[in-house]
């Protein structure tokens, strides 16, 4: 049995799950960031411009120039551990091997990353040489888009190119209406105001993309919607006491919008004097969330005129969220041998 490169304590097995995230550079600097960027924005799914047009101006000007600030933003967010995301994703990984194990599954978890270490061709290299033959792949982003959902199965499929015998893959592409998703999301937000107190506004902020990409079919901000509308509903909000925004812009593109930080700037201008901001498309705590929205958020908003600013953290380890993501898994396992015969047998229904 070859040596396992993972995390998580190995299980005997023919049948995995492969929990993606998008990634995150090995350290903060700009060495480390550089050639993660040069990764993540030389994905066609990411940057849907011409490859010559965009080369010179991924090569020429923003590698040249981004990498060190973002390596400064990255430093700022840094756990002892390492980059937030990418702790996370690990201990989710390892939580629902856990909860996965107790309800008599014996299969492997993984994690893995579309960009930078661990990289999906890596993690299935090792399952395959531990004779894993049918993987489901689950994603960390609970709508759908194509620079994300599609990018992973992109890399799925690269891999797969260099195979003689491919394994049997099953695929999430979304779970944004999942109901054990949308109690997670509304416990984490309750827990949260019994502890802290409540704002005037619930600002539900998303990971923005182009405008074209929705025109050209993605089904990403009906489905952002969605979940908003749900969690707004079984929070128990009128629309007027949440609000939907779209953050991380890049390049001068429109973008979906209204956009984040000048949603906050006009809350705190208008009155508002307090706001609280959740980011319920990201699972795990990151970048975009513990420095874009709780840093850089918070001073906008004050900036403008508010009193207090409260940012939610993401569901990252919590009980309701690993449970909920455990049933997502499970439903999409259904049919493959993830259990002994007498296992199986005995297994509570």
């Amino acid at each position: 049995m070859p040596q396992d490169p993972g995390n998580h304590a190995s299980i005997p097995s023919r049948t995995a799950v492969l929990w993606c995230n998008l990634g995150s550079p090995d350290a903060p600097t700009a060495a480390a960031v550089r050639p993660y960027l040069a990764e993540f924005l030389g994905d066609p799914r990411v940057v849907e411009i011409p490859r010559l047009l965009w080369a010179p101006i991924l090569y020429g000007v923003i590698l040249r120039t981004r990498p060190a600030k973002s390596a400064a933003k990255y430093a700022s967010i840094w756990m002892p551990e390492g980059s937030p995301l990418k702790v996370w994703t690990e201990k989710q990984a390892t939580l629902l091997a856990g909860w996965l194990g107790e309800r008599g599954h014996r299969l492997t978890v993984r994690d893995a990353m579309r960009y930078a270490s661990p990289s999906i061709a890596s993690r299935l290299d090792a399952l395959q040489a531990a004779g894993v033959s049918r993987v489901l792949v689950l994603q960390a982003y609970p709508q759908y888009s194509a620079t994300t959902t599609a990018s992973v199965l992109d890399a799925v499929a690269d891999w797969s190119r260099g195979q003689r015998r491919i394994p049997e893959f099953r695929f999430v592409n979304d779970y944004h209406d999942d109901p054990g998703y949308i109690e997670a999301l509304a416990l984490r937000i309750e827990q949260h105001w019994k502890t802290e107190g409540r704002g005037e506004v619930l600002l539900m902020s998303f990971h923005g993309i182009p405008a074209r990409n929705i025109a050209l079919g993605d089904p990403y901000q009906v489905q952002c919607l969605e979940t908003a509308r749900l969690l707004g509903g079984r929070l128990g909000l009128p629309e007027a006491q949440y609000r939907v925004t779209f953050q991380s812009r890049f390049g001068r593109a429109r973008w979906l919008e209204p956009y984040t930080e000048p949603t906050l700037r006009e809350l705190g201008a208008s009155g508002v004097k307090r706001v609280d901001v959740v980011c319920p498309g990201f699972p795990a705590d990151c970048l975009e969330t513990l420095e874009e929205i709780a840093m850089e958020g918070r001073e906008a908003f004050l900036h403008a005129g508010g009193q207090a600013f409260s940012y939610i953290p993401c569901l990252n380890d919590s009980p309701a969220w690993i449970t909920a993501l455990a049933g997502i898994a499970e439903r999409n396992l259904a049919g493959w041998p993830t259990a002994p015969p007498a296992e199986a047998q005995n297994r509570p229904r």
